[in-house]
């Protein structure tokens, strides 16, 4: 009994990832005003009438789109280990630039900013489940890393910005505009790699130490994200 109520678990796990999936490709697509429900259940496969059985409303559902793309790129500050603040702020680095450089993350972020005047309670629902959300993930981590004495500020929400805004702000702003001229790896690891250097010294109790950890991760065992 017990399996088989973990299957129906692990099956509903998979068919709501499946929705939010097909949620993000028509929401992409055509905007949050021009998205419907059945075209949302036709995407993913499915009846209406199941997909309302996870989502009850087209706002429901974007909210649980936009906070599962977040949870995502917070997974690497769910289990910090001692000593590994460098690598951890490393990885979600990538992490961060690996979804919201995404190019249908990216048509989604331009089709908002063109709906907000006509749809004037799309922007706090975006942000609040969007960068938000995100926003306190990384104010969580980095007051932890605080009170562990790794770290230095009196304000962690400029200590989260800065953060963000040091490793993708310029590319990412770039690419909303430009989007036929995406940045490559290279770049984004020219920016991201710049970014950390500089919240480390801004941040950092040891930032001599930590400097020195970062330039060992680049140069001898970088990320994989």
């Amino acid at each position: 009994m017990t399996a088989a109520l973990s299957r129906r678990a692990q099956n509903r796990a998979e068919r709501t990832q499946r929705i939010l999936d097909a949620a993000l490709t028509v929401f992409a697509a055509t905007g949050y005003s021009g998205t419907t429900m059945d075209a949302v259940a036709a995407e993913a496969g499915l009846t209406k009438p199941t997909l309302y059985q996870y989502f009850p409303s087209k706002e429901t559902l974007f909210q649980a789109m936009m906070l599962g793309k977040r949870d995502a790129m917070l997974e690497v500050f769910a289990n910090p280990k001692p000593g590994a603040m460098v690598r951890e702020l490393l990885d979600f680095s990538w992490d961060y630039a690996a979804t919201v450089m995404r190019p249908d993350m990216l048509s989604l972020a331009r089709l908002i900013i063109g709906e907000v005047q006509r749809f004037p309670d799309l922007g706090p629902a975006y942000q609040a489940s969007g960068p938000d959300h995100l926003l306190r993930g990384i104010m969580g981590y980095l007051t932890d890393r605080r009170d562990e004495g790794a770290l230095r500020f009196e304000d962690a929400e400029l200590a989260a910005q800065d953060l963000w805004g040091l490793i993708l702000s310029a590319p990412r702003t770039q690419a909303l505009y430009m989007p036929a001229a995406l940045p490559d790896r290279a770049t984004l690891a020219r920016y991201i790699h710049n970014g950390l250097r500089v919240f480390l010294r801004a941040y950092s109790t040891r930032p001599e130490a930590d400097l020195a950890t970062l330039e060992a991760l680049l140069n001898g065992a970088p990320s994989n994200r």
